[in-house]
């Protein structure tokens, strides 16, 4: 076999393109007819145990949880198991190690959909509660990451036996591949939207990614002192798109592991703040611009399902308020809708961005004085799960709009990969916490991390994202309901 070839099949950020494609071109069988991944088990927000599992598709309705959790375990072990013999693991270490990490992943993601825990405002109601800690469910990564320092710091024989299964980097570079076609439905389903919406989304990538990032970046390095391995991904996780971002950002740079997960919990809590207070500022403020709120909070909410969530309840506090006060009823889910939109087209450049700092890593920031950087550096430098991230958006997209009556059939197909998706982030979450421990982690300086992000996300990316929200928003009301 040539070199080349070799280095193929001895790379983790290879294995995740393999991976991903491989789970993504079986979830594309439901477009033909073949439903082969629906019965992964996913996780609905709970308060009754019994409920709290699902399958991918109905057309396994019939299967029982434990059989779909348990063929869900033996899928990703089994794939994961062939990538792992060719990076020359221990198999015997690592598919102990990996039941382990799966196990325990898998039932912190099931306590994070708990009612009280996940449940946003939108949904108490729907579950006879009065309150949660409105965390959604991905407050299943954050007791991941507990749970791993936890096994790390006081369990270290433990910790030890598993670690041939801790591999971080790879679980969320291939989730990421994975994520790519779930972005391509979504921007397939954005044609359809109004020209100011699709504008709007491109200015929230021009603003995103080159005012916010270079702001943070500075204010990151010049007064807190924080290196460029700190800065970079603390940069893309303020003011991009949260966990995603700053993992992909730490990958381009060559960032220890360690890096973007504790800025990617960050994210999540300050989400919770963003989450509880937002949509009832924009209800105090925005009930008369209602376009300009939707897209203020896909442009201000980092985490994906706390922007939706932040969407979802703004549409129905400023629906409410505006038929109260002007008597106007406006048709639902228009703000959800451009709330949504714009956090999309900022998710779709994470693969770009993660291109881009890459190449500035190698020819600026890494090259030696006097060295001329070669095509081949850059290429071994350059993040390879981008290319599966591509690949799996761009056909998704163009399936999507070429067979238009087909976008049914590519929502099920990105839910199905999304479930192995999901769970590659819970592993990742625990696999760090895992390999860390809490005296290392104060000594980098989580408590200075913390202070950047209050300040730049409540000291100027939520007002600037409100300014050009009611820039490019004001006047643009939705239809009315009727």
């Amino acid at each position: 076999m040539s070199a080349a070839g070799t280095h193929w099949l001895k790379s983790e950020d290879w294995w995740s393109v393999w991976i991903g494609l491989f789970i993504f071109v079986l979830s594309l069988g439901v477009f033909g007819g073949a439903d082969i991944l629906g019965w992964g088990a996913q996780m609905n927000t709970w308060l009754d145990p019994g409920g709290a599992v699902k399958l991918a598709s109905t057309a396994y309705q019939g299967l029982p949880v434990l059989l779909s959790i348990l063929f869900t375990y033996l899928f990703l072990l089994a794939i994961l198991s062939v990538g792992a013999c060719f990076l020359g693991a221990d198999l015997k270490q690592f598919g102990i190690g990996f039941t382990v990490v799966f196990a325990l992943s898998l039932l912190c993601w099931f306590l994070g959909h708990y009612a009280y825990i996940a449940a946003t405002p939108d949904k108490l109601g729907a579950f006879g509660i009065g309150w949660s800690l409105n965390l959604t469910g991905e407050a299943g990564f954050i007791l991941a990451l507990l749970a791993g320092l936890v096994v790390g710091n006081f369990f270290p024989g433990l910790a030890d036996r598993l670690k041939a299964a801790c591999r971080p980097e790879w679980y969320i570079k291939t989730a990421i591949v994975i994520m790519g076609a779930g972005l391509g439905a979504k921007a397939a389903q954005s044609t359809g939207l109004a020209g100011a919406i699709i504008f709007r989304g491109f200015c929230a990538i021009v603003e995103a990614y080159l005012i916010y990032w270079a702001l943070v970046y500075f204010i990151a390095r010049k007064y807190f002192k924080f290196s460029r391995e700190w800065a970079a991904p603390l940069a893309s996780g303020v003011s991009i798109c949260g966990v995603s971002a700053a993992i992909a950002t730490g990958a381009a740079i060559r960032a220890r592991p360690v890096v973007p997960i504790m800025v990617s919990s960050l994210v999540v809590i300050f989400a919770v703040i963003e989450l509880i207070l937002l949509p009832f500022l924009a209800q105090w403020a925005l009930y008369d611009e209602p376009l300009v709120a939707g897209a203020w909070m896909g442009l201000a909410v980092k985490t994906d399902g706390a922007a939706v969530a932040s969407g979802a309840i703004v549409d129905s506090l400023i629906r409410a308020k505006a038929l109260a006060i002007d008597g106007i009823n406006y048709k639902e889910g228009w703000m959800l809708m451009t709330a949504t939109t714009t956090k999309m087209f900022i998710d779709v450049f994470i693969g770009i961005w993660a291109f881009v700092l890459a190449l500035i890593w190698c020819t600026r920031i890494d090259c030696k004085e006097g060295e001329t950087v070669r095509l081949r550096e850059i290429w071994n430098r350059f993040p390879k799960f981008v290319i599966g991230y591509v690949l799996t958006f761009t056909v998704l997209l163009t399936v999507c709009l070429s067979f238009p009556e087909k976008a049914a059939a590519g929502q099920l197909s990105t839910g199905e990969g999304n479930t192995f998706r999901v769970l590659l982030f819970a592993m990742t979450f625990f696999s760090i916490g895992m390999i860390s421990n809490f005296k290392k982690l104060w000594e980098e300086g989580i408590g200075k991390l913390a202070a950047v992000y209050l300040i730049s996300l409540f000291g100027f990316i939520i007002w600037i994202g409100l300014f050009i929200s009611w820039l490019f928003f004001h006047g643009v009301k939705p239809p009315l309901a009727g």
